[in-house]
């Protein structure tokens, strides 16, 4: 069956990002309150003003460079308060925008850059050792790489400052965005993110503007839907903005929304968990956007104790699997509402969420957004029965156009008519709220049952000698049974061993959940920014760890 949203449609505007959030060119007239600040020194910010000030001179400079459709402009910086410009000034000019993570090594970038075709890079001074050889053997001159940050920067290998390329004050008030027809606005691309994926190398999920303008206005909607108040009559919000700029989670919130709502954010050139405390308690943060390890962190660390966290009235969780247990603590703890949400980057951003103001223990990741749809499906594509699990398949104006150059993929995951094929595994009531299983391609099977990752982590995170957790299966002798790595508390360590583990999830887990596989302490769970564990590396250490075993047991 096809499951809709209990929500009426909301209408979507279809037009250039820039004209949905300020107006046409010649009548915009933002606010010149400062919207966004940098966290660390507050007199270090922007409003929408000047921001919008510095996307007209962007795009002066880009249209001189002779950049315009379907030309990326790549950019590689930590957070910082210039970034909604490039983000906008290039989405705006009619160009793609493309953020890699400032963590990527040089092969990473490498594989990027080539992929976008990007012909401009926008990077901050201290990436430079790092994109320069990765520029040059993906065939970028330096003519082409400029230096991006908050303040201007003197020449650096021979590479200019931002500055140097950007249209004058007088050419950026004279240049105007382009409009966009309503079919241009559902075709053009407007961002590349890259998806993690399960398998291979990273994807460019294209995004239009009309995708950008469809997510704002659904998580708007979703986000008030039950709050006690009108939306017009909605309380000053300040969030905190820690969440990556390359990322679509950090984008919609810390950009868009920001600008849409009005509401300022404290953005964090990179997270530091007491400065992110520190933070909430200074700037009074009233809402926060986070993945599952933050929730961990205010959970587990004992740092959390000695901030005051009571501004937060409630909390957005997403990115990632977030147990219910985790949640309910949390929730009982601070004195805060925590919803989930469900989303990708397929899909913009969201596509699923517990509407603001209904208060849910139950673990779900909530109702359909409006203008959605949703069904699921078992592995001959085929409907599940009610109440039985299955892969959802979701449409909507918010699911992407296409993979970037990857036709395969697109065929893969996107069906003729307009479904996305996500790979998660969900279950849903008779009300339409969804619970997310596991990724599809991540559940461990033993003799024939299937076991969810996620489960056994949740399970994992309530021990308290554990800060953190990650389950993936191991074959040994043609058998696939659970194994977890595990972070041990600093007060803990010495004090427990691997086999006190086992033992210890032995008794809470069904037979075929027990981790035969094993525990390893490690002393960090590989994480995207996003919070997501990256499966991938956990398959790889199994398979590494499966092999070394064989080989020990050969020779005995």
């Amino acid at each position: 069956m096809v499951f809709k949203s209990p929500y009426p449609d909301v209408d979507i505007p279809k037009s250039n990002i820039l004209t949905y959030l300020f107006g046409p060119p010649a009548s915009a007239a933002p606010s010149r309150d400062p919207l966004w600040y940098d966290a660390r020194d507050p007199n270090t910010n922007l409003s929408p003003f000047h921001l919008l000030q510095w996307v007209r001179r962007l795009g002066s400079g880009l249209g001189r460079l002779g950049l315009g459709k379907d030309d990326v402009v790549m950019i590689c910086t930590p957070n910082q308060i210039h970034v909604p410009v490039a983000y906008l000034g290039i989405v705006g000019a009619g160009c793609i925008f493309s953020g890699a993570n400032p963590a990527y090594t040089e092969q990473e970038l490498v594989h990027q850059i080539t992929n976008t075709t990007a012909k401009l890079l926008l990077v901050h001074p201290k990436m430079l050792p790092l994109i320069l050889p990765a520029a040059r053997k993906a065939g970028v001159p330096k003519d082409r790489i400029f230096q991006f940050s908050e303040t201007a920067n003197e020449p650096s290998q021979g590479v200019l400052d931002w500055r140097e390329m950007i249209g004058t004050p007088e050419q950026g008030d004279a240049w105007n965005w382009p409009d966009l027809p309503p079919q241009e606005a559902t075709s053009t691309v407007a961002t590349i993110n890259y998806s993690s994926g399960t398998t291979g190398l990273p994807k460019g999920v294209c995004v239009s503007h009309y995708n950008l303008i469809a997510n704002v206005e659904q998580t708007v909607f979703m986000r008030y839907a039950h709050k006690p108040y009108s939306f017009a009559d909605r309380p000053l919000e300040r969030w905190i903005g820690f969440l990556p700029l390359y990322h679509a989670y950090g984008q919609l919130y810390t950009i868009l929304m920001a600008i849409k709502l009005q509401v300022p954010v404290y953005i964090m050139t990179e997270f530091r968990y007491e400065e992110f405390l520190e933070a909430i308690g200074r700037y009074k943060i009233t809402s926060l956007q986070i993945a599952p390890p933050i929730l961990v962190m205010l959970s587990k660390r004992p740092e959390t104790a000695r901030y005051d966290l009571r501004s937060v009235k409630d909390v957005l969780c997403g990115a990632a699997p977030l147990s219910r247990e985790l949640q309910n603590e949390c929730q009982r703890r601070f004195n805060v509402q925590i919803n989930q949400g469900w989303g990708m980057t397929e899909v913009t951003c969201g596509a699923i969420h517990v509407p603001g103001g209904i208060k849910d223990d139950s673990g779900s990741v909530g109702q359909l957004d409006p203008n959605c749809e949703c069904r699921l499906v078992d592995e001959d594509g085929k409907d599940v029965a009610k109440g039985q699990p299955g892969e959802m398949w979701v449409r909507g104006p918010n699911i992407c156009l296409r993979y970037w150059r990857n036709e395969a993929a697109t065929r893969d995951s996107l069906d003729s008519e307009g479904w996305l094929k996500t790979g998660d595994v969900a279950i849903c009531d008779d009300k339409g709220f969804f619970w997310i299983v596991d990724r599809k391609k991540e559940l461990i099977k033993v003799n024939a049952l299937q076991v969810a990752p996620a489960e056994l982590e949740a399970a994992l995170l309530e021990n308290d000698h554990i800060a953190d957790a990650a389950v993936v299966g191991i074959t040994l002798n043609n058998n696939e049974w659970p194994r977890a790595y595990v972070v041990i508390q600093e007060s803990s360590k010495g004090n427990v061993s691997p086999k006190d583990i086992q033992d210890w999830m032995a008794k809470r887990v069904a037979k075929h959940k027990r981790l035969v596989g094993g525990v390893v302490f490690i002393d960090e769970v590989p994480k995207l920014a996003s919070g997501k564990i990256q499966r991938k590396t956990m398959r790889e250490w199994a398979k590494r760890d499966a092999a070394s075993m064989q080989d020990v047991r050969a020779r005995l």
